[in-house]
């Protein structure tokens, strides 16, 4: 099975071997980095949240333990699925795709883990940001974190096999067009199978250009989960903290 190019999201994420290659995600880690974004953006307690690209809800899971109403969304309905085991009264989650707004209003809209920047076509990743203006209250929080696209091509691992619960997935990667691209091989269930995933490579000014066209102003940019400072050629992530203005976006 090979995925369509410009719709790899749609299908890799909610392919159950996607789930397999990516088993030992961290959710120490993830823990770690909310509760750094909880300490810095002192939230009231009774802000309504929306992890957007919420995956299996790690994310979500540890930012409604500090307290939080949330509502994850993802496009996958199997990521979702098996989110929607951990939901509760104050903490839900759905399918969405993330260029559509829901019709509710948030306090903070956190996008993480490089959940951004896929699209074959820039204007649909503005599609995103205008889509997350629109679902935030006036001055609410936006959060961003993403790779660092310098670091992350300096790093590049061209070749590796990497072997998960009897399958051996072998992966190349490269910058192309722009984008860093990681091409997926593997057989299973005896048949061939091939997927692509992309990231565009924004850099910190690029992503901040994106962000304040959208009425957004940037408040802090960060180089690592432990919120450290941004170094442009060393930092592995950039986690960008903006506020909607004041003003309704029409």
């Amino acid at each position: 099975m090979q995925n369509t190019p410009n719709k790899w999201f749609s299908t890799w994420f909610d392919t159950p071997y996607y789930h397999i290659l990516y088993q030992n995600r961290s959710h120490h880690e993830a823990e770690i980095f909310i509760k750094n974004l909880h300490n810095h953006l002192k939230l009231p307690q009774n802000s309504h949240i929306l992890d957007l690209a919420c995956g299996k809800g790690r994310h979500s899971i540890t930012l409604n333990q500090l307290g939080y109403t949330v509502l994850g969304t993802d496009l996958s309905p199997q990521s979702i699925q098996a989110a929607q085991l951990h939901q509760n009264p104050s903490l839900r989650f759905q399918v969405q795709d993330m260029r559509v707004p829901l019709p509710q209003k948030f306090d903070a809209v956190f996008n993480l883990f490089t959940s951004f920047g896929y699209f074959d076509y820039p204007a649909d990743d503005q599609k995103v940001l205008q889509s997350i203006a629109k679902m935030l209250k006036p001055q609410g929080t936006f959060v961003i974190d993403y790779l660092n696209p310098t670091k992350a091509i300096a790093d590049l691992n061209p070749h590796e096999i990497l072997e998960k619960n009897g399958i051996s997935f072998e992966i190349t990667r490269e910058l192309k067009n722009n984008f860093i691209q990681k091409q997926i091989k593997f057989e299973a269930d005896s048949q061939p199978h091939q997927y692509t995933e992309q990231v565009r490579a924004y850099t910190n000014s690029d992503l901040k250009t994106l962000i304040v066209a959208q009425g957004f102003e940037v408040k802090a940019v960060f180089g690592s989960y432990n919120l450290d400072a941004f170094d442009p050629e060393n930092s592995v992530r950039q986690i960008i903290i903006a506020q909607k203005n004041q003003h309704e976006t029409v």
